[in-house]
């Protein structure tokens, strides 16, 4: 199905924000470099902008017609710059920011789409000073105890699998949990899921939710770690995913049934593993996905018969009648 309106927004300025201070700066910066040529492939003027103090009184004195925000991590993808925009009046495209910030949240996140019938692995959250406070010997113990081996163990707020290490060994869980507390205040150790990994975008161009073709990741090392994301020719994407037809439309009904459950709007891009009883399990949800040359969301988008300049360019126009 091609986009509703792939007109860029009016006759005025596109800003796209890239960068940021978080730990996925780069990221952010290749994403929003290609967003931009995307547009700009459109006819659309688009100009790209880091964030610093002098972006409020910019968007005040001169504000653009829409803002898409490439930002990743957590200055971008918590909800506190789309805040900043409602503050402003701006048009964004995407997520509302109570929604970014259960969606980011990924302890909230599985309790969201759990309640609503999704199944997740169970997992367990905990901040560093609860670690610290009650002994971490004790605590890695009680975790073991509960939720087996293998686990996984990430940070509760963080994308692109920084921090994230697999856990085969109780000895491997010290280094695991100190990993994951470098990259914020809260681990999340949930289940090890094995099997096949799935990325499926969601769009909705103004006729509701769904899925785009379903990306199939098959990293060199086993592990979609963040090299394995940014580094190119190091994993293998298959889209569409060559699985059983039943498997991808369980998939996709995961995805935008998460996608709803979490109140998202635009854009979204749920990660998913299936096991090898053909069980779909929800891993977490991103508000922000990455739109850099080795991202599943333009390889979806382009497996789909699209155009990357229209739908972004659809998504722009969609921001703008929202808020007239």
């Amino acid at each position: 199905m091609a986009p509703t309106d792939s007109t860029p927004a009016g006759d005025g300025r596109i800003l796209v924000l890239a960068g940021g201070l978080s730990h996925e700066r780069d990221v952010s910066l290749r994403s929003g470099r290609r967003v931009a040529e995307a547009l700009r492939s459109t006819g659309a003027e688009v100009e790209v902008r880091d964030v610093d103090a002098g972006l409020i009184p910019e968007l005040s004195a001169n504000p653009p017609c829409c803002v898409v925000s490439m930002l990743h991590g957590e200055t971008g993808e918590d909800g506190a710059i789309r805040e900043v925009f409602d503050l402003l009046g701006l048009p964004y495209v995407g997520s509302l920011p109570a929604s970014c910030r259960a969606a980011f949240d990924k302890p909230v996140a599985k309790a969201v789409v759990a309640r609503a019938g999704i199944s997740t692995p169970a997992s367990v959250a905990l901040p560093a000073e609860t670690f610290r406070e009650l002994g971490a010997a004790a605590v890695m113990q009680a975790i073991t105890a509960k939720l087996g081996l293998p686990l996984i163990v990430k940070p509760a707020k963080s994308g692109s699998a920084l921090g994230c290490s697999v856990v085969r060994t109780t000895d491997a869980l010290p280094g695991a949990m100190v990993s994951a507390y470098a990259y914020g205040d809260t681990a999340l150790v949930e289940q090890l899921i094995e099997g096949d990994e799935v990325a499926v975008p969601v769009i909705d161009t103004g006729d509701g939710p769904r899925a785009l073709p379903i990306v199939q990741i098959k990293a060199d090392g086993g592990v979609y770690d963040y090299s394995a994301r940014y580094t190119a020719g190091s994993t293998e994407f298959v889209v569409p995913a060559k699985l059983a037809d039943d498997v991808l439309t369980e998939c996709a009904r995961v995805a935008v049934a998460a996608h709803e459950a979490l109140g998202l709007r635009d854009l979204s891009r749920s990660d998913l593993m299936i096991d090898a009883a053909g069980q779909v399990w929800f891993l977490e949800v991103n508000v922000a996905p990455g739109f850099t040359e080795t991202s599943t969301v333009p390889l979806s988008i382009n497996a789909d018969g699209l155009e990357l300049g229209e739908v972004c360019a659809t998504l722009v126009a969609q921001a703008v009648r929202r808020k007239g």
